[in-house]
């Protein structure tokens, strides 16, 4: 059976790239894009996209009747640091358009993908090798919000036996989209400084370890994970996922090889104490065992990617 695939927040980091990648796999008409606001520039013309607020239940099911949907990708969200700005925007946005996809899942006998985040760890979690089951105490909103999520799609994998799939993404490095408020979001922003005025300033300290991985790795992990037999995967919330920790010493580091000239300085702010909530590291052996997950892209290739094609964007 051919799938027919809605995504829902289509326009923000993850979903641009994520629906691109769709497209190639599935056909352009078999993948609706969607979002709140404007398409995106890099979509435009690419296939269909319809302007849908997710927390509008009614709406979403009459598209998913309409157009015969089989599995939703489920990305709107308010993140880390633009979370903690509207702390009661991030609870509502966050868990009522989880629950809304949840309950027409149900009722549609869909296939769902909701992303989880390294943001649902805090300060009482072990930061080193953090494992899949452990203490989990988040300090943000985001970060409760995704663990509520998660606990919420555990009980509607047991209570409804609706196959619903999550992660547990790190920081996400892309240079096809610009990033979207998040806390790891200074290690897209240092390759633009780099580039443009050869200096960047961020709001991490210098040896603040974060998990980190490449844009393309991530969306291979998402498709991996929704194409894997039900049977394989034993672990009912959402799968540790890890590719790279680096500080931003340690990316400086690696930029500078690539430009000599490049500087950073180092100003701390209400990003920091968010950072030193979270992991240095993850390990996310289950992802590997139960499904096969392994990355491609250490410090020094994400590095070369992402500043050769930045290049090629910024300087005209």
């Amino acid at each position: 059976m051919q799938e027919k695939i809605l995504v829902i927040g289509a326009c923000g980091q993850i979903g641009v790239e994520l629906t691109a990648t769709l497209r190639k796999k599935y056909g352009s008409e078999n993948i609706i894009a969607s979002d709140v606001r404007e398409e995106n520039a890099l979509l435009v013309g690419t296939g269909p996209f319809v302007i849908l607020d997710a927390m509008n239940k009614g709406t979403i099911q009459t598209l998913i009747k309409k157009e015969k949907i089989t599995i939703v990708y489920l990305l709107a969200a308010l993140l880390s640091a633009t979370g903690e700005k509207n702390p009661k925007l991030c609870w509502e946005l966050n868990m009522e358009s989880l629950q809304n996809v949840l309950d027409i899942g149900v009722e549609e006998k869909l296939k769902i993908f909701w992303p989880s985040s390294i943001a649902v760890f805090g300060t009482t979690t072990p930061r080193e090798n953090t494992p899949q089951k452990t203490v989990i105490e988040p300090t943000t909103m985001y970060g409760v919000t995704k663990y509520a999520g998660e606990l919420l799609c555990q009980y509607y994998k047991k209570r409804f036996g609706l196959d619903v799939r999550s992660v547990r993404y790190p920081g996400l490095i892309s240079w096809k989209s610009e990033p979207g408020g998040g806390t790891t979001d200074y290690a897209v922003d240092i390759f633009y400084g780099a580039i443009r005025e050869g200096k960047y300033t961020s709001f991490l300290s210098e040896n603040t370890y974060l998990p980190m991985m490449y844009m393309d790795d991530a969306i291979r992990a998402t498709l991996e994970l929704m194409t894997a037999p039900k049977e394989k995967l034993k672990n009912s919330l959402a799968y540790n996922l890890s590719a790279i920790s680096f500080s931003p010493k340690e990316i400086a580091e690696a930029i500078k090889k690539r430009i000599p000239n490049f500087e950073i300085s180092y100003e701390p702010d209400f990003h920091q104490p968010i950072a030193d909530s979270w992991p240095k590291s993850i390990d996310d052996s289950v992802a590997r065992a139960d499904w096969g997950w392994h990355h491609e892209y250490d410090l020094e290739k994400m590095v070369s990617v992402m500043l050769e094609n930045l290049k090629m964007k910024l300087v005209k």
